[in-house]
């Protein structure tokens, strides 16, 4: 079994959000794919098969598989352009339990092709707003997060979440966000 531990989003070591890669040669059961995430102890393990057209992917954390998963895929593709599996311009593309993801290099930097879906107003869960602290002009949800704006880039930066709090919230993700003061950023 091929395993790598990869740190996402930094250029130096130890340091970003470190994620295993497991290159599998042949199909395994979802158990033992558990079993392998939760040796680990990180916050997701990638595994990789190959297929007709890419790879299956799939994360798992110590204790559940989860539908997508962004430093995971960063790091998949990493090793397979590191290692020389895939050609330096080839496009690396994922099957994954969200769909098709694709991965292509620029330079140095590795861009993500993930879906998109637009949150639809809703109600955060109970005790949600009051772990972030804060007041929002709008909530909504998406099948994976929660999205919280705030009226200033300011109430953002001076947001401190109760994180014990936001650990009792049912959300998978909590995104707080608002317009950026510089008007050169979304």
């Amino acid at each position: 079994m091929t395993l790598f531990q990869i740190d996402a989003f930094t250029d130096r070591p130890f340091a970003g959000n470190p994620a295993a890669v497991c290159l599998l040669e042949e199909a395994r059961d979802d158990a033992w794919m558990q079993s392998v995430a939760a040796e680990l102890n990180l916050s997701e393990t990638a595994f990789l098969q190959e297929r007709a057209e890419g790879y299956d992917l799939r994360w798992f954390t110590p204790v559940v598989e989860v539908d997508l998963c962004g430093h995971a895929t960063l790091a998949s593709a990493h090793f397979l352009w590191d290692a020389g599996i895939l050609a330096p311009g080839a496009l690396a593309r994922f099957h994954t339990r969200s769909g098709l993801l694709t991965a292509t290099r620029a330079g140095e930097w590795i861009e993500l092709d993930f879906p998109t879906e637009a949150p639809q107003p809703a109600a955060p869960s109970p005790g949600l707003l009051d772990a972030l602290g804060v007041a929002p002009v709008y909530t909504g949800r998406n099948r994976f997060d929660t999205l919280v704006q705030v009226a200033s880039e300011a109430e953002v930066r001076a947001a401190r979440p109760d994180f014990a709090g936001l650990a009792e919230a049912t959300e998978r993700g909590v995104i707080l966000t608002a317009r950026a003061a510089d008007p050169r950023f979304d």
